[in-house]
């Protein structure tokens, strides 16, 4: 496999920004295995707020979907600032359905999580295999694009293997990552982060 193009130096930083409501909605189905839920979050990478993301996670029968739309800083930081009447006007299906889950639902900005990737990928079946690690919380600090913004780390959170493809997994992939002393299962960074409340 080759390290991902879009890596400096082999890995790339991640900050995510979660939304859940008061009833914290996102991290009790998750905990409970609810077959069919959602949660949303905005992204930005190696702190470049210059390309933010939008994105919704669906699970359905333990398969997943992501959408994905393009925020500009100030609209990520309206998002924040709970100034929200732009989106519904905006060109984005997904920014309107955050606006009308934000308003029904009572979503809001949770909790910050931060971490390194370490990405490789393989163009038969359009793999890609992911290392993430040192996974931070931001506890209760919502303020997604101060890179000032105080994270701790996630309680004794492990190193995570994922991997991904497309219509087929290699076998050379496949017997690659059966690593011995691992174990395969579900792990949620949002979940981790708010072990801390």
């Amino acid at each position: 496999m080759q390290p991902d193009k879009h890596a400096k130096g082999g890995k790339y930083l991640i900050r995510s920004l979660y939304f859940d409501n008061a009833g914290d909605k996102a991290l009790r189905e998750k905990q409970d295995g609810v077959n069919l839920r959602e949660k949303f979050r905005i992204r930005y990478y190696n702190n470049d707020p210059s390309l933010i993301h939008l994105e919704k996670k669906s699970k359905l029968n333990g398969l997943g979907t992501k959408l994905s739309a393009s925020l500009t800083a100030k609209e990520a930081q309206a998002i924040v600032d709970g100034d929200l009447a732009w989106m519904m006007d905006s060109s984005a299906p997904l920014v309107r359905e955050l606006y009308c889950k934000m308003r029904a639902q009572g979503l809001r900005p949770k909790t910050i999580v931060d971490y390194t990737r370490e990405p490789f990928v393989y163009g038969p079946g359009n793999v890609r295999v992911t290392f993430d690690y040192n996974i931070r919380t931001g506890l209760d600090c919502v303020d997604f694009l101060n890179a000032d913004c105080p994270t701790v780390p996630a309680g004794d959170a492990p190193i995570i293997l994922e991997v991904k493809w497309d219509a087929f997994l290699p076998s050379i992939v496949r017997d690659a990552v059966q690593t011995p002393g691992c174990r395969v299962g579900a792990f949620s960074k949002y979940e981790q982060c708010r072990i801390y409340g």
